[in-house]
């Protein structure tokens, strides 16, 4: 049996209309094509599905059955249709996100923010990892984009695992410093200001960004003197709120503030903490390219 959907189509438009000829008007096609697509479905089906006489032009009960179940057969294949096109462009479906969690105190709230209002029936969950983890999970699919700070991934580690990245946000490193100590006075420091102070860090062991900080203050002519390690800001600004040392954060982590502590800009060559987005270039996710389109094009990497 070879029943196709034109011969559905054909057979409501006669049967909502009751004639062959305004069906013929309302499909946009000659009458005679009409009827024998028509007369191939009688065919095909093995049944009459319409009582013609020369004063009357119903339906069968065959007829119908079959215009009752067409009817839902089309509007399902409609919006089959409809879900496919939503899917490609994005419209439909789930997002995974990484993310490192000083990044939520910077642009990626209001990015999410539009997101869902553009994507509504787009599910997203975030994932709070720091960068190695997120690079494992990225190339197992367990997330389908990342967000981790410097320093950039190497091309060829990136082309190796099919993940692209693309710098999305800019931002420096400040020094956080307690309120009391002879420095918050000032308006900006020097990275070497701070030589002689205890450095609270991110865990070194967890991530690359604590461990090219230090880097940073070798390159500005010391060697910092580690006093305590933690896993997340939070607990290196409270830290320092207590007066235990000082640290190096993100810019953008100044906006929460935090009590008793002070946030300086560094005046010359302040470390980046550059927030960039990585992907996988092995899939083409149609939600995660609506994610990137998110992005103003100027911020992202060519």
């Amino acid at each position: 049996m070879s029943i196709d959907l034109k011969q559905l189509k054909y057979f409501l438009a006669v049967a909502e209309e009751k004639s062959f000829s305004r069906a013929a008007e309302r499909l946009h096609i000659s009458q005679p094509p009409l009827s024998q697509q028509i007369m191939k479905l009688e065919s095909e089906l093995g049944v009459k599905l319409f009582a013609r006489t020369t004063r009357t032009f119903e339906l069968t009960v065959a007829g119908k059955a079959l215009m009752s179940e067409a009817s839902e057969l089309l509007a399902k294949m409609r919006m089959t249709i409809d879900t496919i096109r939503q899917i490609d462009r994005g419209e439909v479906g789930r997002l995974r996100v990484g993310i490192v969690g000083s990044a939520m105190w910077g642009p990626i709230p209001s990015l999410l923010e539009e997101f869902q209002s553009k994507f509504p029936r787009v599910t997203w969950t975030l994932h709070e990892l720091g960068p190695t983890a997120q690079y494992d999970a990225l190339r197992a699919k367990q997330i389908d984009v990342g967000f981790w700070r410097e320093p950039r991934l190497d091309e060829d580690d990136l082309k190796n695992d099919n993940l692209r990245q693309e710098l999305c946000f800019r931002e420096d490193v400040c020094v956080a410093i307690n309120e009391h100590h002879p420095l918050a006075k000032q308006d900006a420091i020097e990275l070497i200001d701070i030589a002689d102070e205890p450095m609270l860090t991110l865990a070194l062991d967890k991530s690359s960004f604590p461990r090219y900080l230090i880097q940073c203050c070798v390159n500005a002519g010391f060697q910092p003197t580690i006093f305590q390690e933690a896993s997340e800001p939070q607990t290196l600004l409270a830290m320092v709120g207590a007066g235990l040392g000082v640290t190096l954060i993100p810019e953008t982590t100044s906006r929460i503030g935090w009590p008793g502590v002070v946030f300086l800009p560094i005046r010359s060559n302040p470390p980046s903490a550059n927030l960039y987005i990585t992907y996988t270039t092995q899939d083409d996710a149609p939600v995660v390219r609506a994610f990137l389109n998110i992005l103003n094009p100027p911020a992202r990497a060519d």
